[in-house]
């Protein structure tokens, strides 16, 4: 279905160019419809047919395996924390601070906002937390944050 819009009429028309153009447009709003037979025909066509996918069933299971660490190393994407890992991690923290969970580090007296209070826990690597990076085939790391850069 095609849409036809018509121009903005700009605020300074005089008021007879407005009665004009009222008259003109036969009182129907400025959005109108441009629909000939042929496509009202092809959508009567197109509604009428049924179609069919067709559906492939995995017999393949998919199963997480997890990657064992030698010397404490990251195997599995950057060494460090990406910027979503510390946006999810600093929004879990500040909520748990917000319902009242204690903090578990030394904050200077000008840290007042619990984002500020998570952030500050995330730099100085106090939290208890790991962060689990799962690769496409099922393999997966879980990385304390103590091993980050």
């Amino acid at each position: 279905m095609a849409v036809k819009r018509a121009k903005k009429k700009s605020s300074t028309m005089k008021d007879d160019e407005l009665e004009m153009d009222k008259i003109g447009d036969g009182g129907r709003d400025n959005l109108q419809e441009d629909v000939s037979s042929n496509s009202r025909e092809a959508d009567k066509k197109e509604s009428n047919r049924i179609i069919t996918y067709k559906t492939y069933d995995a017999d393949v299971e998919f199963k997480l395996n997890e990657i064992p660490s030698k010397n404490d190393e990251i195997l599995i994407g950057p060494a460090r924390l990406t910027r979503f890992e510390k946006a999810r991690i600093t929004g879990a923290r500040s909520l748990q601070l917000s319902l009242g969970a204690p903090i578990l580090t030394k904050i200077p007296p000008e840290f007042t906002d619990t984002i500020m209070i998570a952030k500050y826990e995330l730099e100085k690597k106090t939290l208890p937390i790991s962060i689990r990076r799962i690769l496409p085939n099922g393999l997966y790391q879980d990385i304390p944050i103590e091993w980050t850069i």
